[in-house]
């Protein structure tokens, strides 16, 4: 048989360009590992008879995992890096992407994607089989390596077995089953009807098995309690406690509704559904039972009480929220934005990251790109309201203080409206202090109006100017509209939905660094955890651990405004995928909850953004004004806005063809999982196509 697919590289293929910066020093070396090094080729046989050769091997593993943030127009770069293509956030009701360059523009919202296009997380072009293939020529060889204590060997192949399962999960998680390799092909066995595609409960077995098999052999944490542990040097390293929460992750998926349903999703009319590859073929509670069981091993693990004892203020051995230093909306959203960004922080349970450096000058990065409008993901006003006030109640625009929304009438309802802040001190003119009004991680997730601009890295404090969104506004100008009220929302803007992209936005204090992906978080952790109790029935201690993550910003508990939340199972697990949203954004895990929750209705929903005019008193009448403040207004002493006119508008450029369609049709249900590449399917190793994309 004549090898063509996407498990076979060449005989002498080991190496892929060390792109992970923890550990060791990057090795050059390419693909095909036909590196030259002084003196001649690098072989097998050289890789394996060093200690220090087989850790870049493994390093250069590493550099092949999932980075979920667009970084690099290089061709050979993973899809899934790409600016080109998009991230999967842009599929969801939270962003809405602005820019033609990109495939979501093209094909997702336009409702063309076909399997002869690639898709977010490609099936043959994310590295995921390179990976693998690799992964499996280091646990067979791992013992003939000189130099390696049997503790350090040990380590190195539970490590793989990691890196093995969680390139899995990148594509379990959009395609579903997947054909199990579980070693590594030379080319020249002839046969391979054994690598047709698993089925659900194959895969996720073939998953997990690896992850307990390499749990034992993993330190908990890099917690520098050795020299060996020091986090500087291991950061990135997986870890038992990155074991035990992928596994988590791993069977929250396989117990969600996608897969585990007494009906299969598209209607058990094709191959896929019926050979079990895109469901189970039964509904089991145990499947929400084991998930939950995985996440209480975890928080064990961790040092940390049975949820029906947990208080707000509990901590684990190792793994934690970030707490702020006080009680200020600045120090909240600092202690949040600390949590996930910072290297050290110790609510990161695995990270990912590139080599190249965050925000040079040359690179495609995220920050470079998100400056010029092409990676504003800007948030959609469905997210916003996603966000509750900063109590913690749920938001509603009624509740607005001098509510001014713009009705379907198109009848203002009053001239003064506060969404976001509000002034508490004047000083003649010139407001000088105001206050946030919604949840903290807003802010965080995104550019609202009034936002101040300079924050400080070390003290979180913000200050100095605002983000000026209303029309004519310094930085809106006209990305949304004209004075006339003309609906305009221009491409390759930064805030044509009325508001902008601010999570892994960093400042200046951050450029020059390794940027990390986080992969898994303890946040996400707690309403896992969350969201496998309300489903077991649990549901008091379900709200505990979600209140947990809401008092880290300073909000009240979720049943304090919502008592119904302590005994409506269905109404508690929409909040916990609400506060999911909020707490977890730019992360994909709001994609993956639309397509596991199988929530069409989230897919063909109007999106929405806000056109914001200025009102200034005239003589005691609010008249609208389109001129910006920074500048002569703010040089003649003129107070800073804080009256407004708000209205939604459907967005328009582009407007997704799915928000025309019928959410209960397959045409839209297809898509709750990618199609599998026309090319891999003519191989004839096994592959079935999903459902809806024959």
């Amino acid at each position: 048989m004549k090898l063509k697919h996407i498990f076979f590289t060449s005989a002498t293929a080991l190496m892929y360009a060390a792109a992970f910066t923890a550990c060791t020093d990057e090795i050059k070396v390419g693909d095909s590992f036909v590196e030259k090094a002084p003196g001649g080729t690098v072989t097998i046989d050289t890789v394996f008879n060093s200690a220090e050769y087989t850790r870049q091997f493994l390093t250069g593993i590493y550099g092949m995992q999932y980075y979920g943030l667009p970084f690099t127009g290089q061709s050979a770069a993973p899809v899934s890096q790409n600016n080109y293509q998009g991230k999967l956030d842009a599929l969801t009701d939270c962003y809405q992407i602005h820019w033609n360059g990109t495939a979501i523009f093209n094909n997702y919202y336009s409702n063309t994607l076909s399997a002869n296009d690639d898709a977010l997380i490609a099936f043959t072009n994310d590295k995921v089989w390179t990976a693998v293939r690799q992964s499996y020529l280091l646990l067979d060889n791992i013992d003939r390596v000189p130099g390696l204590s049997d503790a350090e060997k040990k380590s190195i192949i539970a490590q793989t077995k990691c890196l093995i399962a969680s390139r899995y999960f990148d594509l379990f998680s959009v395609y579903g089953g997947l054909p199990i390799v579980d070693k590594s092909y030379t080319g020249t066995e002839g046969d391979y009807t054994n690598l047709k595609r698993g089925t659900i409960d194959e895969t996720v077995e073939f998953m997990v098995k690896l992850l307990d098999e390499a749990i034992p052999d993993l330190r908990w944490a890099w917690d520098g309690n050795t020299t060996d542990t020091d986090a500087y040097n291991n950061t990135g390293r997986w870890t038992a406690a990155g074991a035990r929460a992928l596994k988590a992750k791993i069977l929250l998926f396989a117990a969600s509704p996608l897969f585990n349903a007494d009906q299969p999703y598209f209607g058990n009319t094709t191959d896929a559904e019926k050979e079990h590859l895109v469901w189970y073929g039964d509904f089991q509670q145990s499947r929400w039972e084991r998930a939950e069981q995985a996440c209480r091993d975890f928080f064990t693990a961790n040092g940390e009480p049975d949820p029906s004892s947990l208080t707000l203020g509990t901590a684990g051995k190792f793994y934690q929220l970030n707490q702020p230093t006080e009680n200020s909306a600045d120090a909240y959203r600092q202690a949040y934005r600390m949590g996930y960004i910072y290297q050290g922080s110790k609510e990161v349970i695995h990270s990912t990251r590139v080599s190249t450096i965050y925000g040079t000058q040359g690179t495609y990065a995220w920050w470079n790109w998100v400056g010029i409008g092409r990676n504003s993901y800007c948030p959609t006003v469905e997210y916003v309201e996603m966000f509750p006030w900063a109590s913690g109640e749920p938001f509603v625009w009624e509740k607005a203080p001098e509510y001014a929304l713009v009705n379907s009438a198109n009848q203002r309802l009053d001239a003064d409206g506060q969404l976001f802040y509000s002034p508490v001190k004047k000083s003649g003119r010139r407001t000088i202090a105001k206050y946030a009004i919604r949840d903290p991680r807003l802010y965080e997730n995104a550019i609202v109006n009034g936002q101040q601009i300079t924050l400080d890295w070390t003290s979180g404090k913000s200050s100095g100017d605002i983000y000026e969104l209303w029309t004519g506004g310094n930085n809106a100008g006209l990305n949304i509209a004209k004075p006339t009220g003309e609906i305009v929302e221009q491409l390759t803007t930064r805030f044509p939905t009325g508001f902008g992209t601010i999570k892994y936005y960093l400042g200046e204090e951050y450029h020059r660094k390794f940027m990390h992906w986080v992969y898994l978080s303890y946040d996400e952790m707690l309403l896992m955890w969350a969201e496998t109790l309300a489903q077991t029935g649990k549901l008091r201690e379900a709200l505990n651990c979600v209140n947990r993550v809401r008092a880290r910003v300073g909000m009240d508990a979720m049943e304090k405004f919502m008592p119904e939340l302590t005994s409506d199972k269905a109404k508690l697990i929409e909040e916990i995928l609400r506060e999911r949203a909020c707490e977890l954004g730019m992360s994909n895990n709001r994609y993956y909850d639309m397509i596991r929750y199988k929530r069409s209705d989230w897919m063909t929903k109007e999106l929405h953004g806000l056109k914001i005019t200025r009102l200034q008193n005239v003589m005691g009448q609010y008249v609208e004004n389109y001129n910006p403040y920074f500048g002569t207004d703010k040089n003649n002493g003129v107070a800073e806005p804080d009256h407004f006119k708000y209205e939604k508008f459907t967005l328009q450029n582009r407007r997704r063809v799915m928000w025309d369609l019928d959410p209960n049709s397959n045409e839209v249900k297809k898509w709750f999982l990618f199609p599998l590449p026309i090319t891999e399917l003519n191989k004839g190793y096994g592959l079935i196509q999903n459902p809806g994309w024959e």
